[in-house]
């Protein structure tokens, strides 16, 4: 309480400034510049911006011909209106811009900065009545930011492939929208959530950090945005919102999870993929044709699924040119059967109650095929000097492949272009036709480090943000498979947060942080297993709420030639359905919401059912060594343990022994 009072206290109003403020926040911005000059967090007792001879208003970027580095810089521009326009809003308006190399530029940047419910959310548009375009805008920003304490450390953390990557802020760093809609600014037990408030993708944002230099060097941070704002436009920026947090991570995705419930359409799952279940994949092709499985031995691994419990196999290079060959082609290959024969094999398999998932890739055009000669190329991504982008492709098999000599390259394909949608739903109704019961869209989550393509004839004026398109393209094909089943199942790798809303399957594997489940209880996430007696990893996927998909000899084998791991992830699975109230249907909390201490390594993670009840998973990773484990929950009245090998439960004191590369479930009855 003294640090809070002399926080409020050393923040007054000084001559020349206009401040917001309410219990979370204090922002001050500098009546002649527009800059915000001081940031406190009362929610955490943080002075971000502390020195206000550092503050920076906003910078943007009109490229000459003959200066691509045509800067507007805020500290060169006199604000035309700082004013209070309700008592948690304030309004900034700058026009008749100053540019380095331009003069004076016919823009006008206004941006309310407004307080609401914890959050201090930036808005802006901007009016290019310029001949010119303007690239980027930098707003808000942060132009001396600093730590909680003067000694602690601050990195920053964001969602990618399933996982929340961890990042340097100083002396620099960024962190892609493309890849997370929010940034954490994380320090110990204080946070700063920064999100992008615009789940449409409309441009490409940056959370930029930079370290000024000279003698005092400071630390900067900027919402950077990409908007290629045409000559004689109108651009809506997206909101950006800073939001103050107690606690790790935990607390700051919970921010970025209150935020997402107002926005996010949870998509439809058949029955069978919301119970416990197992997946395989099986590969019949590669490029070098090695034809390694005929369409009519599909039923004979499909019988071999079934009688193992497996619910889906995901079948990787089934289509012609195999895995990464004649992308984005959906036709069947000759080499392994007829198209009939392909479709036949379906329906035995599937009426065994195994699902056929089959692979598939719409973001190339594989460059070796007359198909990219003849009309793909049109509908390429290129750069600005009209040169394609590529993606370098992948190797398998033989020494030429293998030394990058036969590698099937690919173009980088424009899904903003409105001929290109119509030639991947095409493809894509061909994967419909052979009447499997799901796809599974491979590289779903990149377009191969391109972000804006200026290709001209595709339909809009360049640049296009590709990302744009992604989810246009997930709704066109999400409403052509609703036609023919709305249980048909869209899976993908890795693929954004907001690209689940149409793909709620996703093959990531285990991530240090499983954060999708964090987010979402319904979230299904695949991981992988390949060793002849992987309980290691069988372990994580019970703890962290994955779906197993057995890989034998990286999945090129049969689910008989590891029985070990078989055997133990059938026990894994068994359990889950035991205990599906707890283990599937309850909400994955990471390890909020219980103790647990040890006398060797372990692991653990926290379920809560929809009554409330709670459920840990303590692991054991070491090989051959017992782990004595002592859990305790907030006030329970009595504990119970059950165990892949002992599923019955058994009352607890919470104290136990765990064998070594052993898992326990001690819950609340």
């Amino acid at each position: 309480m003294v640090v809070l009072i002399f926080i409020i206290a050393g923040s007054p109003v000084r001559a020349g400034e206009m401040m917001l403020k309410d219990k979370s926040w204090i922002a001050t911005f500098d009546t002649e510049s527009g800059a915000l000059t001081r940031l406190e967090s009362k929610t955490v007792h943080w002075t971000i911006e502390r020195r206000p001879e550092w503050a920076v208003s906003f910078r943007l970027n009109a490229p000459l011909a003959d200066h691509r580095d045509n800067f507007v810089l805020g500290k060169k521009q006199r604000a035309l209106e700082v004013k209070k326009i309700s008592a948690h809003q304030i309004r900034l308006q700058w026009r008749d811009l100053i540019s380095e190399h331009g003069g004076i530029l016919p823009v006008t940047l206004t941006a309310v900065a407004a307080l609401k419910d914890g959050a201090l959310t930036f808005d802006a548009t901007l009016e290019n009545d310029s001949p010119l375009i303007v690239s980027t805008i930098d707003f808000p920003c942060l132009g001396d930011l600093n730590p909680p304490a003067p000694d602690a450390r601050m990195w920053s953390e964001h969602m990618w492939y399933g996982d929340l990557k961890a990042g340097a802020i100083s002396p620099s760093g960024t962190v892609e929208s493309k890849q997370s809609l929010f940034c954490l600014i994380q320090s110990t037990n204080a946070g700063l959530y920064l999100g992008m408030h615009d789940p449409t993708q409309p441009y490409l944002l940056q959370f930029k950090f930079e370290q000024r230099r000279g003698a005092e060097k400071p630390q900067e941070f900027c919402a950077r945005h990409f908007v290629y704002a045409q000559p004689h436009s109108t651009v809506k920026l997206a909101p950006v919102v800073f939001r103050g947090y107690e606690g790790d991570w935990h607390a700051g995705v919970d921010c970025y999870k209150e935020w997402r419930a107002t926005w996010f359409k949870p998509p439809h799952v058949p029955d069978w993929a919301k119970d416990v279940h197992a997946w395989t994949m099986l590969r019949l092709n590669t490029p070098e044709q090695d034809y390694t499985i005929h369409y009519t031995n599909l039923v004979q691994y499909g019988e071999e699924y079934a009688s193992n419990g497996v619910r889906a196999v995901q079948v990787v290079g089934w289509n012609i040119g195999g895995q990464d060959g004649d992308d984005p082609s959906q036709d069947t290959e000759p080499g392994l059967g007829t198209w009939q024969e392909l479709h036949d094999a379906i329906a035995r398999v599937q009426a065994k109650g195994v699902k056929m998932i089959l692979f598939g890739k719409l973001n190339w055009a594989d460059l070796t095929t007359a198909w990219y000669s003849n009309e793909l190329y049109k509908c390429e991504c290129t750069d600005e000097q009209g040169k394609r982008y590529e993606q370098g492709g992948y190797s398998y098999l033989t020494p030429t492949q293998l030394a990058g000599i036969s590698v099937h390259r690919r173009a980088v394909m424009d899904f903003l272009d409105p001929s290109y949608r119509d030639m991947a739903a095409k493809e894509f109704n061909k994967i419909l036709a052979l009447g499997s019961e799901g796809w599974l869209w491979d590289e779903l989550c990149h377009h191969a480090g391109v972000e804006y393509t200026w290709a001209t004839n595709h339909g809009y004026t360049p640049p296009g943000y590709v990302y744009g398109g992604d989810l246009p393209l997930g709704e066109r094909l999400r409403s052509a498979a609703d036609k023919i089943s709305p249980d048909f199942l869209f899976c993908g790798e890795g693929q954004q947060d907001w690209l689940m809303q149409y793909f709620p399957v996703s093959e990531t594997g285990i991530t240090a942080i499983p954060i999708c489940q964090y987010l979402d209880r319904g979230a299904l996430m695949l991981a992988g297993v390949s060793g002849f007696d992987d309980r290691e990893m069988l372990n994580l996927i019970l703890m962290d709420r994955y779906v197993i998909q057995y890989e034998p000899y990286f999945y090129k084998g049969h689910l008989t030639d590891f029985p070990l791991t078989l055997a133990y992830g059938r026990k894994i699975d068994d359990l889950r359905r035991r205990y599906k109230a707890y283990l599937w249907d309850g909400d994955f909390r990471d390890t909020q919401g219980a103790n647990v201490s040890a006398d060797g390594p372990y692991r653990y993670s926290v379920f809560v059912t929809p009554g409330g009840k709670r459920a840990v998973v303590v692991i054991n990773q070491e090989f051959n060594k017992f782990v004595t484990a002592k859990v305790s929950v907030p006030g329970p009245r009595k504990l119970v343990v059950a165990t892949p090998e002992q599923p019955v439960a058994q009352p607890t004191t919470g104290t136990l022994e765990i064998p070594a590369r052993s898992a326990a479930v001690i819950m609340e009855p």
